[in-house]
């Protein structure tokens, strides 16, 4: 059986969790950003029949950073300087998300997973290096487990890894046990998520210690200003696999999870405290049960830590990149 391991910060914080935690003194301590702004040329390119929106910067061998729900590219932005002078760094809006289109599909994990492989393969990309977060995470493990060769090398926080993912039951969230039952019950969860808008009014800004600014939630509110905009957000929570469900995900999970154990390419973890998905304890078990991976702790943070540490994160990923011939 697998170790249980509950989220001390879990990324469901509607409770608002995180005020509290950053009252506590022993919080390790956290920078503010570098810049609201996202000062970059808007690129697009067609996958699928609909347009992907990505930004670059750098040059050399690809760097690919994948976000997660309910952000877009926008989250790396204070990141992305710290990649530039180490390759050519590519951060996409996964469809349905920022700028990119929003298609009348599914949004399901295996159409996302399409698109990220039609998008790689748009752009022409080889001897990757992948950045990854939340969903991102299991979209590059995936990815990286299918590509044959394509991926160089892994960078991952606040993923979905083994030993929580999958999950056995509902149970395993703890105390935000009857959000995500919520979130999945068809009466509730459009209530929540659609009309409520509670990923960006509540989640999000509940699972980054600090305060975000005006113009950041702006930024973040602007790609779900229609109601009908939102349906990719409330379909993520869905595709969580917990106690085999949604099958499909539950098997592409438990694989790379095995995969993930085994593979010889240069791994990465950064993480935070308190932290959500990834807590300290994940990391150690990671740490001791994944090869060829390095751990780095950035401070201190919840689950969207690149807006709480994203010097510490930048950092971090330079140094590795530097040392893995990035």
């Amino acid at each position: 059986m697998k170790p249980r391991i509950l989220f001390p910060g879990l990324l469901g914080l509607l409770t608002l969790v995180a005020a509290p935690l950053a009252a506590q003194d022993a919080k390790p301590s956290y920078r503010p950003p570098l810049s609201a702004d996202f000062p970059y040329e808007s690129r697009f390119v067609e996958v699928l029949g609909s347009r992907i929106y990505y930004i670059e910067a750098g040059q050399g061998a690809p760097i690919l950073l994948l976000h997660g729900n309910p952000t877009s590219s926008y989250l790396w932005r204070n990141v992305i300087p710290f990649l530039e002078p180490h390759g050519r760094v590519i951060a996409p809006d996964l469809i349905g998300f920022g700028r990119s289109d929003k298609p009348d599909i599914g949004y399901t994990f295996v159409e996302h997973r399409a698109y990220v492989a039609g998008f790689i393969a748009a752009l022409g990309l080889e001897g990757l290096t992948l950045v990854l977060h939340d969903w991102g995470s299991a979209l590059g493990f995936d990815y990286a487990m299918r590509s044959n060769g394509r991926v160089r090398a892994i960078a991952f926080m606040e993923a979905l890894v083994p030993p929580v993912f999958p999950m056995e039951s509902f149970a395993d969230m703890g105390p935000y046990e009857q959000l995500f039952r919520d979130m999945r019950d068809p009466a509730k969860g459009p209530i929540m998520v659609i009309r409520d808008n509670a990923f960006i009014e509540q989640i999000l800004p509940s699972a980054v210690l600090r305060d975000l600014t005006p113009e950041e939630m702006a930024a973040y509110r602007a790609p779900f200003a229609e109601v009908s905009a939102r349906k990719p957000i409330l379909v993520w929570p869905n595709q969580i696999p917990i106690g085999g469900e949604p099958e499909e995900v539950a098997a592409i999970v438990e694989s790379y999870g095995a995969w993930l154990r085994e593979t010889e390419i240069p791994l990465l973890h950064l993480y935070a405290s308190p932290g959500a998905l990834n807590p300290p304890e994940v990391a150690a078990w990671l740490a001791g049960n994944l090869r060829n991976i390095e751990t780095a702790f950035v401070g201190g943070g919840l689950h969207y830590i690149q807006e709480d540490q994203p010097e510490a994160i930048g950092r971090a990923l330079a140094d590795w990149l530097r040392r893995t011939g990035g």
